[in-house]
């Protein structure tokens, strides 16, 4: 059995002291396949690093987040641009918009968004897309491009069943992660409408922990607990889980 986790931040400082156990935890969980967005150039190197350590488990983005879009925004896109001919990274993510922490940025980090989906599609890349408070306006974005030249991920999707119907028909697959399990949070009754075919599984790590980790760093051996709780909800096995969502994230990314 393979479980992907196609969104980890493994490189982070929250994991510098103790990656080693992490990852055997991953191996007795049964995750063996990492995807790694990048978010700001300050943590490019780190990313870099854990990939070299194993490029056929490890597998890079490169992108710029909407939280670190700044006056200084085109600089790093550019260099996003420039990673992105390069042929060595899997997708351009995370990007996004985020307007939960500020809106002020608002304009800004729609350039930068844009900037770096034209950079996906002129590159034939998938886009890995943040999207906290802006669902609506991230897919009203979208839906101005050829969708079907659009690949990618919604990224901790936690919208409605219209929303993600709405996603899949520009050609996104949803992440799933930690959410699904939190009480009340009312995924677990939109994903039991998807068919399995448009879900993929994420951890976000450290961030949202499922239960009974909730509040807690998160990691990615507890993708299983995901997987599990999806298995409940689609009344079938982990292991069938396992094997199409680890197979969606290889028609994604391509490896």
């Amino acid at each position: 059995m393979i479980l992907t986790d196609t969104h980890t931040h493994l490189y982070l400082d929250e994991f510098k002291d103790d990656l080693d156990e992490v990852l055997q935890r991953c191996e007795e969980a049964g995750v063996s396949r990492f995807f790694l967005p990048d978010i700001h150039p300050d943590h490019t190197g780190a990313l870099r690093s854990l990939v070299a350590r194993d490029p056929d488990k490890f597998f890079p983005m490169t992108g710029l987040h909407p939280c670190y879009v700044d006056h200084d925004f085109e600089k790093h896109t550019d260099r996003v641009i420039s990673d992105a001919k390069t042929g060595n990274f899997c997708a351009i993510g995370e990007i996004g918009i985020d307007l939960y922490w500020d809106k002020s940025t608002l304009d800004i980090q729609e350039k930068a968004f844009r900037k770096q989906v034209e950079c996906a599609y002129e590159n034939g890349l998938p886009i890995v897309i943040h999207s906290r408070e802006s669902i609506d306006l991230i897919l009203d974005i979208l839906s101005t491009y050829d969708h079907r030249k659009l690949n990618g991920i919604m990224h901790c999707f936690t919208g409605t069943i219209a929303q993600a119907n709405r996603a899949i028909s520009l050609g996104l697959m949803l992440g799933i992660g930690g959410v699904l399990t939190f009480k009340n949070a009312g995924l677990d009754a939109v994903v039991a409408t998807l068919e399995l075919e448009h879900l993929v599984l994420e951890t976000d790590s450290p961030y949202l922990a499922p239960t009974p980790h909730r509040g807690k760093r998160n990691e990615s051996s507890y993708l299983r607990i995901i997987a599990e709780k999806l298995a409940t909800i689609k009344e079938t096995s982990l292991e069938v889980i396992a094997e199409i969502t680890t197979s969606n994230s290889k028609k994604i990314f391509n490896r």
